[in-house]
């Protein structure tokens, strides 16, 4: 009982600001040989911005600055610098005591694009030693699947629903196919919902998920039972929306947009299938260490999982009102 408090307390503290620590952005533009144009864009919770504050190179000297602009999810703020940008290191002080990331993007005049993502047990970027452009989306995606709460209890929730090994496949893939549409479509603004209420609404999928779980499997929905890649499809429209935050906030290379969208989503499915893989191989070795007890603990896990997202549905509710 005491665990299963405690795994309570600790996936709805998590998932509070499941989506609400965004990644970080930081953009730096040369317009002129040897002066930047500086984008520093970092998330806000709530009516306070996290400790993070980009280190430039030594060299770098602040010849412009603006005042700080606060979108309601961000803060931003614009500087000029004078440096040549070619040695030294880009470091994120506070980072390594965040959650987020930090997507630092260079454009030079005569050379390629430099993409990378910092994160806290690397927050520093080698500017002799630069990322290929775009190839920080990749890791972006699968971090922002991993590290979003109510998604991996989506996805752990179909694993344990759908028993067939067939249909598993068909019902992750109707969830991929799906909210890769909705990611696509909003990145290119062809669609576009508010956040609020949308993080409500997912939710209480993972609500109806897990309702589905704990009632006996006479008492369930039919279309769900019969076609649970449906239900997957349909949810999964809105986890896309979701996933969209990301990228929205920090925005995408316009000379590379097919291709950082698809490296994000490609990101975001080695995670899913990371999260899979992992449930099915615990799933395996509890069959014959815990056969006894396989029902009382997935039983105990909807439960939990449906108490988390009860929560959250009305935390959400009232945030958007």
């Amino acid at each position: 009982m005491r665990v299963g408090l405690g795994i309570l307390i600790a996936l709805v503290s998590l998932a509070g600001h499941a989506h609400e620590v965004r990644p970080a952005f930081l953009r730096l533009t040369e317009v002129e040989p040897g002066s930047f144009e500086v984008l520093w864009k970092q998330p806000v919770l709530g009516d306070r911005r996290l400790a993070l504050e980009p280190l430039l190179p030594a060299d770098c000297t602040v010849v412009a600055e603006t005042t700080p602009e606060h979108t309601g999810a961000a803060l931003m703020q614009r500087w000029r610098v004078a440096c040549a940008l070619d040695n030294g290191t880009i470091h994120i002080r506070g980072l390594s005591r965040t959650l987020t990331d930090v997507l630092v993007q260079i454009d030079r005049l005569e050379k390629p694009r430099t993409i990378q993502l910092l994160r806290a047990g690397s927050p520093t970027l080698d500017l002799e030693s630069p990322t290929p452009a775009a190839s920080g989306f990749l890791m972006l995606g699968v971090e922002h699947l991993l590290s979003g709460v109510d998604h991996l209890l989506f996805i752990m929730g179909l694993v344990l629903f759908v028993r067939a090994p067939w249909l598993l496949v068909k019902t992750v893939t109707a969830f991929t196919l799906a909210h890769s549409i909705t990611l696509t479509f909003s990145v290119l603004e062809l669609v576009r919902l508010p956040q609020q209420p949308v993080e409500a609404v997912i939710a209480l999928s993972i609500l109806f998920l897990a309702r589905e779980l704990v009632v006996p499997e006479q008492r369930r929905s039919r279309l769900t039972m019969a076609k649970p890649w449906l239900m997957a499809f349909a949810f999964g429209l809105l986890h896309g929306f979701g996933f969209a935050g990301a990228l929205i906030d920090i925005g995408l290379p316009k000379e590379q947009l097919g291709l950082s969208l698809l490296l994000f989503n490609l990101g975001i499915e080695l995670g899913q299938l990371a999260v899979v893989a992992i449930m099915l191989t615990v799933g395996a070795i509890g069959r014959h260490l815990l056969s006894a007890y396989r029902k009382v603990l997935e039983g105990g896990f909807a439960w939990i999982m449906g108490s988390a997202a009860a929560f959250w549905t009305i935390d959400r509710v009232l945030i958007a009102l």
